[in-house]
């Protein structure tokens, strides 16, 4: 096993971890609201971009690895936020399985 180091210095993101909430609107849905968990500092690296056109328009998505110390209530589905920024978690993954560092697999949509 190949253990993950990583320098604290390089957590210079301070992140929003959100997770929504939802509550029926009377009409048979419902609403989403997202709510802070957490605010933490995490290394957020571009990986990659890919443009999509239909409906007469482009739409940029990018992914990103953003790497943070080790939380259990991290979950596909949450969001970090960075001002106007939202990436949505699709993956966590323990790098190393040490429980010091999860790398969260997140899409950012173009703005």
């Amino acid at each position: 096993m190949r253990l993950l180091f990583i320098d604290p210095g390089t957590f210079r993101s301070e992140l929003s971890l959100q997770q929504a909430a939802t509550a029926p609107d009377g009409a048979g849905g419902h609403t989403e609201d997202w709510q802070e968990v957490a605010s933490l500092f995490a290394l957020v690296e571009p990986m990659g971009v890919k443009s999509r056109f239909g409906a007469g328009q482009a739409l940029e998505t990018a992914t990103h690895a953003i790497t943070l110390r080790f939380r259990d209530d991290v979950r596909s589905g949450m969001r970090l936020v960075r001002g106007g920024r939202l990436f949505e978690i699709v993956n966590v993954a323990d790098a190393d399985g040490t429980e010091r560092y999860l790398v969260c697999l997140a899409r950012e949509e173009g703005r």
